[in-house]
């Protein structure tokens, strides 16, 4: 059986494009622009820089140092990693989740990286006119096969999703093949600059749209990012009878000191209205605020996934995990909030207002986005240019969650990257063709997401904060994340690591579980069991649920087994001592 070559990055710029490669995706441009808008704009922000301090750096740091720390002992895994850094035989079980999460969580991705290009080719062929939701809804629906299983697999023309999937996945895998440094750092070498400039492009002309119908002031540019960074929201509370005789209750967000005045004199002489303003504190005061922003932070930044662990094994010692971290987490935020939000809340709002922007992360960025592009001028070119950018970042993203899987081979059955490559695409291939198979609803891909995209990824964030500052030791990981480091992590940073992350985390959690599993709400006091647990346990399960919970658990036991009988886990250390050269 053929040894694995070990593999290296070319240099301190690749590793820190395919680290902010890894960071930059389809969370940047949709999923957190959906956030903000569903939790109230300025309040999520503040929720979202105090989680980027506690949470973001806190862990990023230490997946970079444990990373390399496995890494100079022959571990590219974090099951290895673990085992390294924990020095006992549960470390490398409790690594598994960090191989089952990017291997699972590809399975999906790769299907919605296909919809972003499948959509730039149909923005490209003029098949995007849409006049209202219900058109643009009726579009991702045929295009992604959610009216009926088995409906995803068509392949008649690119009106459907089956040609742009085996492109994506072919792709993803032609460049896997090629290596670390032949193919994710060269293509994250051109990819990230060339998404930047896509979306400084686009960024300028939402920013020149204005007020695109004058007879609707509130829907404007200078709104959208008033909804974005204003912490103190505005509502508008209009009280109608309905047909049944039932009372109804809107609430429309205002914006700008002089329409807002206006509002509060004519809510002053009519009783049905009323402008209620809710404060940052009140706002803050809501765990679910917190459980998204903290959400966004791991799904951004890639932390909690074992991606940053796996890619900074490949690191030597002279290398800076410390500045490369934060150039990374820097390089993510800033196409995060400075291109991400400014481009798609903005817009949405212009042409929607803020309640017509508000909607799931697929609803905002396959229903309203499209619909937002039909109305603007140029609009086939720039939803082009939007999507084609989406898939450029989905493609990077995709990439980083196939290495932990090859890694993983390489290291635990002693192969080489062509068997591990075939062996990865096997499983992948089953994995994905079944959440395409079935997509009604995109109810398999719902499932995988909730239980691995968000329950696996808090748990395994947690375990790496623990893991780094209780059981390396905030001393010793420090001492390691300092090697090479041209600046070191403030002092205080240490202790945040070792108290306020883990707490806040458990914190969360907690909240998390309560509500997301057991339906619970501790402020109310109300049960509502959730759908995902009802899907399971409810009166009729749903049979789609259990098979991808079945995908799950046979993925669990096939990783459990190959890492219990391998023997390069039962070592903590595989360093090789090289003679220095003159």
């Amino acid at each position: 059986m053929s040894v694995p070559k070990v593999e290296s990055w070319n240099s301190r710029l690749g590793v820190i494009l395919a680290v902010s490669g890894s960071a930059v995706g389809l969370g940047n441009f949709i999923r957190f622009p959906a956030q903000v808008v569903e939790y109230g704009g300025g309040a999520f922000m503040v929720a979202y820089f105090i989680s980027l301090l506690i949470i973001g750096l806190p862990i990023c740091w230490a997946e970079w140092a444990m990373g390399r720390y496995g890494g100079q002992r022959g571990f590219h895994t974090a099951v290895g990693i673990f085992n390294a850094v924990v020095k006992h035989p549960c470390g490398k079980y409790l690594g598994i989740v960090g191989v089952i999460i990017p291997l699972i969580i590809y399975m999906y991705y790769v299907l919605i990286e296909a919809w972003c290009l499948g959509y730039a080719v149909n923005f490209l062929a003029g098949n995007m006119h849409f006049s209202n939701a219900d058109e643009a809804g009726a579009f991702f629906g045929k295009f992604t096969g959610a009216v009926e299983d088995g409906s995803g697999l068509g392949f008649s023309g690119i009106g459907q999703v089956g040609f742009f999937l085996l492109l994506c996945f072919a792709l993803n895998f032609y460049l896997i093949y090629r290596g670390l440094s032949k193919g994710i750092e060269l293509f994250c070498k051109y990819a990230m600059p060339a998404l930047i400039v896509l979306a400084v492009v686009i960024l300028i002309r939402v920013l020149t749209l204005g007020t695109p119908d004058p007879s609707q002031p509130q829907r404007s540019i200078n709104s959208g990012l008033g909804f974005m960074w204003n912490p103190t929201k505005t509502i508008l509370v209009e009280k109608s009878i309905g047909d049944q005789g039932e009372m109804l209750r809107s609430e429309t967000p205002i914006f700008g000191k002089d329409f807002i005045a206006e509002m509060r004199t004519t809510a002053a002489e009519d009783p049905n209205k009323e402008v209620i303003e809710i404060g940052v504190g009140e706002q803050l005061l809501k765990p679910q605020l917190w459980l998204a922003a903290a959400g966004q932070i791991f799904f951004s930044l890639s932390v909690g996934f074992g991606i940053i662990m796996t890619y900074a094994s490949y690191l030597s010692k002279e290398d800076d995990v410390v500045l490369s971290g934060l150039a990374a987490t820097s390089a993510n935020e800033f196409c995060e909030v400075s291109l991400g939000g400014l481009i798609t809340i903005p817009a949405a709002v212009a042409f929607l207002g803020a309640t017509g922007a508000v909607g799931s992360t697929f609803a905002l960025g396959f229903n309203v986005l499209p619909l937002v592009f039909s109305s603007m001028p140029g609009g086939a070119f720039f939803g082009f240019l939007f999507f084609f950018l989406l898939f450029l970042a989905a493609v990077t993203s995709s990439l980083s969650m196939l290495q932990p899987g090859i890694a993983f081979l390489e290291n635990a059955l002693r192969i080489n990257r062509k068997q591990s490559v075939a062996i990865l695409g096997m499983i992948t291939g089953f994995g994905t063709l079944f959440i395409v198979y079935f997509s009604k609803d995109l109810k398999a891909l719902d499932t995988l997401d909730f239980w691995i995209g968000t329950f696996l990824i808090f748990i395994l964030a947690t375990l790496q904060i623990i893991i780094f500052a209780w059981v390396m030791g905030i001393p010793k990981g420090f001492e390691v994340a300092h090697e090479g480091a041209s600046i070191r992590i403030p002092k205080f940073f240490g202790f945040v690591m070792k108290y306020i992350t883990p707490s806040f985390l458990l914190v969360i959690f907690f909240f998390w579980v309560s509500e997301n599993l057991f339906g619970y709400n501790i402020l109310t006091q109300t049960s509502n069991p959730s759908g995902y647990v009802l899907d399971l346990f409810g009166d009729s399960p749903n049979k789609v649920a259990w098979m991808s919970i079945t995908v799950i658990l046979m993925l669990s036991i096939f990783a459990f087994l190959i890492v219990n009988s391998s023997a390069h886990f039962k070592k903590l250390d595989h360093s090789i001592k090289k003679e220095k050269t003159l």
